[in-house]
């Protein structure tokens, strides 16, 4: 019953993104931003289906049980900041440049170098975040549904694969709609459910206002502003944010997508984190596998079950699908440079095709992740500290100061700040909180006192090298300049 219900919902999403794939028709535009003509509804939950995934949802309740509040809800909280970031200063501006990936941006400011450079770091970034969800797709139908694991990454890449590479970002809009409908009333219902039935027990020390999990070293609080700062900024290059603003309809429907997204992310992440510090009291031993799942499986009752489980999928599909179309894009756009033209044989232009045609091998190298390294974790924050630590300063000076900005300071923040985060990394022998297993030189002058602390730092080295190299360097004209005029919104 239970996977017959959760399989309900995955098919009535699949229709409805196969449905709406006819709006397409033949335009890579359509395909990669909708035409640029989302309304506020859909270009809001587009961006929360970005942001809610596996690691708000799973991720937080495990990490909200084990060591407090804030190392769970870090990761949504962290994600809701980051939107509303996007929103205040970054939404309206990227929206009227009329751009198809973000790495265009690079291009228009830096030049092709740059460019190049950016998109190399977010494709790996992105292609780890896609394999961590396929993750918790296949560990959920490996406990649920019977199969082995591999089925389970099989079976929800095949779902997601199928409504994008025919309708793009119309069907990642409608579908991410329907999912964040099921999420939203998923965790309310969830919280409502433990509240009533178990009551909202927080342990000592653990809770939101126990504020010493973000003031105390020996509580976590490096680790946790870590995690605040690399999602919280670090996500403002994210390539899936990022292309949902470019298809909102207007510079200002783009703005207050951003900010409704924040707040959906915060409604859906706060109460998943609520109850996993109930869960101790309830499940009363240390759980098998993930919290969320011994508490569905063992004490919910089934329509409970299916409604939560159903949200968990669709925050992995949303999430994913919008990594399939911005991972393939930028790797056929920005990488082998393919450009928007008249196709003379159909009259079509031929990046709608190569962009389809290189979604399986995006999606084949997240599995390979997914099935060769189960617990991506450690790589999917490593990969968005090195995009905190490389892109944001050039993507935030690029617009603040804009008739200065050099692609000799660029080349050397990235430079810098990639270089520095992974000598770090090679030297701390924990990584927010886990133990480095993936390469960890061991050494007498850091400890794992020092983890959380390379997220920080490294940043604003990168940004002092930026400035000074901006200063030092004669003025350079971008090769790419952005429009001078600012068309009026629609």
């Amino acid at each position: 019953m239970i996977i017959l219900g959760v399989a309900i919902s995955v098919l009535v999403v699949l229709a409805v993104g196969l449905a709406v794939a006819r709006k397409v028709d033949g335009d890579s535009t359509n395909f990669l931003v909708a035409g640029r003509s989302l309304a506020l509804p859909l270009s809001a939950a587009g961006l929360m289906g970005q942001a809610v995934d596996s690691n708000a949802t799973l991720g937080n309740t495990d990490l909200s049980a084990g060591l407090g509040f804030w190392a769970g809800a870090s990761l949504p909280l962290g994600l809701g900041i980051c939107l509303l970031l996007t929103g205040i200063f970054f939404a309206k501006p990227m929206n009227r440049m009329g751009l198809l990936s973000l790495p265009d941006f690079y291009r228009r400011r830096y030049g092709r170098g740059i460019e190049l450079v950016a998109s190399v770091l977010m494709i790996f970034s992105f292609c780890i975040l896609l394999a961590g969800n396929l993750v918790a797709g296949g560990f959920l139908f490996e406990r649920f549904l019977g199969t082995n694991y591999t089925v389970g990454v099989l079976l929800i890449v095949g779902v997601v694969l199928a409504y994008t590479i025919t309708g793009g970002m119309f069907s990642d809009a409608y579908t991410a709609f329907i999912q964040m409908v099921i999420t939203v009333i998923g965790s309310a219902a969830l919280l409502i459910w433990v509240a009533v039935t178990y009551g909202i027990t927080i342990p000592e020390g653990m809770g939101p206002f126990d504020l010493g999990q973000l003031t105390d070293s020996a509580q976590g609080a490096p680790i946790n502003w870590a995690t605040l700062v690399a999602l919280g900024i670090g996500d403002i290059v994210a390539i899936d944010f990022m292309q949902r603003i470019f298809s909102a309809r207007s510079p200002e429907t783009a703005r207050r997508a951003c900010f409704v997204g924040a707040a959906g992310t915060a409604v859906v992440g706060i109460p998943y984190a609520l109850v996993a510090l109930s869960s101790g009291a309830i499940l009363g031993a240390p759980a098998d596998g993930p919290v969320l799942f011994a508490l569905l499986e063992g004490y919910a009752p089934a329509v409970l079950t299916i409604l939560v489980l159903s949200a968990i999928v669709a925050a992995s599909c949303s999430t994913a699908n919008g990594v399939i179309l911005g991972t393939a894009c930028v790797a056929v756009r920005n990488i082998a440079g393919l450009e928007q033209q008249a196709d003379p044989a159909g009259g079509r232009d031929p990046l709608l095709r190569r962009v389809r045609i290189t979604m399986p091998v995006v999606v084949g190298i997240a599995i390979f992740f997914a099935l060769r390294v189960p617990e991506t974790g450690i790589l999917l924050t490593l990969a968005f500290d090195l995009m905190l630590a490389g892109l944001v300063v050039p993507f935030v000076l690029g617009h603040w100061w804009a008739t200065r900005v050099t692609s000799a300071a660029a080349a050397a923040a990235i430079t810098v700040g990639v270089l520095l985060r992974l000598v770090l990394f090679a030297l701390t022998p924990t990584f927010y909180g886990v133990d480095n297993t993936l390469f960890h030189i061991p050494n007498d002058l850091i400890g794992a006192g020092f983890d959380g602390w390379p997220t920080l730092i490294c940043p604003v080295v990168a940004l002092g090298v930026f400035v000074a190299v901006t200063l030092l360097a004669p003025r350079r004209t971008p090769s790419e300049p952005l429009p001078a005029a600012v068309p009026a919104e629609r």
